[in-house]
């Protein structure tokens, strides 16, 4: 396994990425169907695992079944706790043929499988059954995208440990196709204005019921067309795009809405977890301070030792 940050092209893997999301929507949207609602739509998430993304467990009747993407292997699999596990490919599927496979795959194990089969958080979405525009699936570029999520996964796992306040697991957003992680104030916020892409509102303004600060990963769409980090708080404090924050390759978007650093600035340096770990750092104390946060009650610092 390389211990650099892979290199990351919007230009080459763009089409890999697009497929990929919306493979994740199906599973996603499986998951959905199957869990009880958790606040800030937690239950919906996918974890990155050192191999792919994994559904983590789900039940059905009298047993529980896990939906997995193998990057190495470039597989999906469907693993049960009776001993089953089913694999098939992932090259050259559109997502309509991917969709076909994971629904017939699923009857055969006895798996409901009934879902809202239109993407969200997309403009002109596709329905899956119908969607055979998008069939790219590059394995170097899918294998490549999996390695940045694990990197950043590493460095926003330290960084969810320097907060004892409310705060979310380090997990995949198939909606967006981030990872993230969020810390909250403890305080309500105003009521939030959704209107996100093929979401209904309600789960928009449940998602930002209180105030939170939110950092993730993404590899970028059509109208950023390249890999990132990104931070935000809602609600947005006044002064926030003024805030002089850190590595100098960092910036406030203003059309965003949110602090950007460009994942090659990081991929880049020669100490990338420390410029991603500054980045956090610092646009979370500069929106916290704004914001009135009571950094002395939601900070933690804790250093047992190991053993």
């Amino acid at each position: 396994m390389p211990h650099t940050w892979p290199q990351l092209s919007y230009e080459k893997g763009h089409e890999t990425y697009e497929t990929l999301h919306l493979f994740t929507q199906i599973v996603g949207k499986i998951k959905l169907s199957k869990m009880p609602w958790t606040n800030h739509s937690w239950h919906v998430t996918l974890k990155v695992t050192p191999y792919g993304f994994t559904s983590e467990a789900l039940q059905e009747k009298d047993f529980s079944f896990q939906l997995d993407f193998d990057f190495l292997q470039h597989l999906f699999l469907v693993k049960t706790s009776t001993g089953e596990t089913h694999s098939f490919g992932l090259e050259g599927l559109s997502v309509a043929g991917f969709y076909q496979k994971v629904k017939d795959l699923l009857q055969e194990l006895g798996i409901d499988c009934h879902i809202h089969t239109l993407p969200n958080e997309l403009e002109n979405p596709i329905p899956f059954e119908k969607d055979e525009t998008h069939r790219t699936y590059l394995p170097e570029q899918a294998a490549a995208l999996h390695q940045a999520f694990l990197k950043a996964q590493e460095v926003f796992t330290e960084f969810r440990a320097g907060f004892s306040g409310k705060c979310s697991p380090v997990h995949l957003f198939w909606g967006s196709f981030d990872l993230a992680v969020s810390r909250f104030s403890g305080k309500r916020a105003p009521k939030h204005p959704g209107g996100v892409p093929h979401l209904p509102d309600k789960v928009a303004q449940e998602a930002y019921s209180h105030e939170v600060y939110s950092c993730g990963f993404w590899p970028g769409n059509s109208s950023f067309p390249k890999a990132a980090f990104y931070s935000y708080i809602y609600p947005e404090p006044d002064g926030l795009a003024d805030s002089a924050v850190k590595p100098a390759a960092a910036f406030f978007d203003k059309s965003l809405r949110e602090f950007i650093l460009p994942y090659q600035d990081v991929q880049q340096a020669s100490n990338p977890t420390g410029v991603l770990m500054e980045f956090l750092n610092r646009t979370y104390e500069a929106a916290a301070e704004l914001a009135h946060w009571d950094r002395k009650e939601l900070e933690f610092d804790f250093h047992p030792g190991k053993g």
